[in-house]
């Protein structure tokens, strides 16, 4: 009783309290989204509140696994030859309207193709061109009001899965066209319509996001309850207060040092599993004397890792010595870490004539799955770096910020980021993430290595899982040679939830869906 006392009270001040049998859920996000149109960014935070709720994709991921499952599209086939895809889309789906917009028909191929060609054109589309899909991408047709075809320039092994990416999230062309019309284009971005479960409502920056449920959903049964709040909450501690005090029911990245108390809570469950995520510190490879990848490395042997995993992990986590998790196919269990040596890592910065170094250290301002305190992750190697001679300022600027700045060739210092698996293939990290496409952009290491690019793109065009693997694990040892990144942990994702809370489950791609969750009465 004291549970619902208190929600209902959270409602109201929320302004979502409806009638007696109206569920609302709330969750107690851990940032703000950089805005919704899920094309132009690369946040989870950002995608959590606009392409996880407002949108659909073509094809989508079963919640809870990599499995991919009929969206928009209830079928699709692939050539002979991997070069045409084309995708037989679902009938009698309905857009969102808004105060501002009323669809006039249903969702069709001119959606779709007006999605992916606004892509392909100019501008900042950081995920489409990481991807390398403004040159995978030949051409789209419309088959027929309910049939798309894609022409590849090559064959692309994980072009499906690719297509239940957020990137992918089905815009309104109708809508985009009205807003273009009445000069205000920047309303994509700002109240977004979709197909998705959740209709957008309003947005209260740094403060709350309110959607209620599309009741016209083409997934019948779904959505399961009639309000979604986002309760932006940034600090951990007082998203674990709101959610003991029932505040809120689902709550992400609960401080390491929390779980324990968090397990013996009668009022709350804590769901876990094996991330598939990597943390990383990225050099800027394109300033010396970090071009230089012996400088890199000595670096790399700097970094006491385990000191990382015990104190801001509290344990829970692996060393990470690949780009890529343990959890994924082929990563290469015989890579040999870079030893924890300092005396050994101050005589290789001797011998490449580096002295008196000082190096930034970029600390993200919010928790990630990959790094629960980047601060303390950052402080632990300002220590390190000291013991051989490397003076470290850590620095830090709001999310976006960060975000956008980091892309920046001529940045100075060491980012602190990481990476949580979007469709479930080695692609996803190796090609977007350190890939010539992904500089300026997603490959915040600015790093371009031919060889290395080479055999990343050849292995997108093989069939054989097998044959991908051979050719991902000589990428995975280019990358230990040249050391682009410090790689730091795989962790290991805790999610806490209410006691009432029925039907969540944790996404191994570290998004946060809802379309699926009720409250227990």
């Amino acid at each position: 009783m004291k549970f619902r006392t208190t929600l209902a009270a959270s409602a109201l001040a929320l302004g979502l309290a409806g009638g007696a049998s109206a569920q609302t859920l709330v969750y107690c996000s851990e940032g703000s989204p950089e805005g919704f149109d899920a094309a132009l960014y690369t946040s989870g935070t950002t995608f959590d509140a606009s392409s996880k709720t407002v949108y659909n994709r073509l094809v989508e991921f079963d919640t809870g696994t990599t499995n991919v499952v009929p969206g928009l599209a209830e079928s699709w086939d692939v050539s002979e030859d991997g070069l045409t895809v084309t995708f037989k889309l679902r009938e009698g789906v309905k857009f969102h309207s808004n105060d501002m917009f009323t669809p006039s028909r249903d969702f069709n191929a001119d959606d779709v193709i007006y999605t992916f060609e606004r892509q392909r054109g100019e501008g900042s589309w950081e995920y489409f061109n990481g991807m390398s899909m403004h040159e995978l991408i030949g051409s789209i047709e419309k088959v027929d009001d309910l049939t798309v075809q894609f022409n590849l320039t090559r064959a692309e092994a994980p072009i499906i899965a690719n297509m239940a990416m957020d990137f992918a999230s089905i815009v309104s062309k109708e809508y985009a066209d009205a807003m273009e019309a009445a000069g205000t284009p920047e309303m994509l971005n700002q109240k977004p319509v979709g197909t998705g479960p959740f209709v957008f409502q309003d947005y209260q920056t740094d403060a709350v996001i309110r959607y209620t449920k599309n009741a016209e959903y083409w997934d019948e049964g779904l959505p399961k309850v009639d309000n979604l709040v986002f309760a932006i909450t940034p600090d951990a501690s007082v998203r674990l207060q709101r959610l003991q005090a029932g505040e809120c029911h689902v709550m992400p990245y609960p401080n390491p040092a929390d779980v324990d108390s968090i397990k013996s809570n009668d009022d709350l469950k804590m769901l876990e599993q094996e991330g598939l995520n990597v943390g990383y510190l990225a050099y800027n490879t394109q300033v010396a004397p970090f071009d230089n990848p012996k400088v890199r490395k000595a670096l790399n042997m700097a970094i006491d890792k385990q000191a990382i995993i015990d104190v801001v992990f509290q344990g829970a986590a692996k060393i990470a010595k690949n780009p890529i998790p343990p959890t994924i196919w082929s990563y290469d269990e015989d890579t040999v870490d870079d030893a924890h040596d300092p005396e050994a890592a101050k005589a290789m910065l001797a011998e490449e004539g580096v002295e008196d170094l000082t190096l930034k250290i970029w600390a993200m301002p919010v928790q990630r799955p990959y790094n629960p305190n980047a601060r303390r992750m950052a402080e632990l190697m300002q220590e390190d770096f000291s013991e051989i001679g490397v003076n470290v300022e850590i620095v830090s600027y709001e999310w976006g910020e960060y975000l956008e700045r980091s892309k920046e060739m001529d940045r100075d210092g060491a980012v602190l980021l990481g990476w949580t698996g979007d469709n479930g293939d080695p692609d996803n990290f190796l090609a977007v993430l350190l890939g010539c496409d992904g500089v300026g952009g997603s490959n915040r290491a600015q790093w371009c290595n031919e060889d290395f690019d080479k055999v990343v793109q050849e292995a997108k065009t093989k069939s054989s899982q097998d044959e991908r693997a051979a050719l991902y694990k000589e990428a995975q040892a280019i990358f230990k040679d040249q050391a682009p990144w410090a790689t730091i942990a795989h962790s290991i994702v805790f999610m806490p939830v209410r006691a009432e809370v029925e039907g969540y489950k944790i996404d191994p791609l570290g998004g946060h869906w809802f379309w699926d969750v009720s409250l227990a009465q």
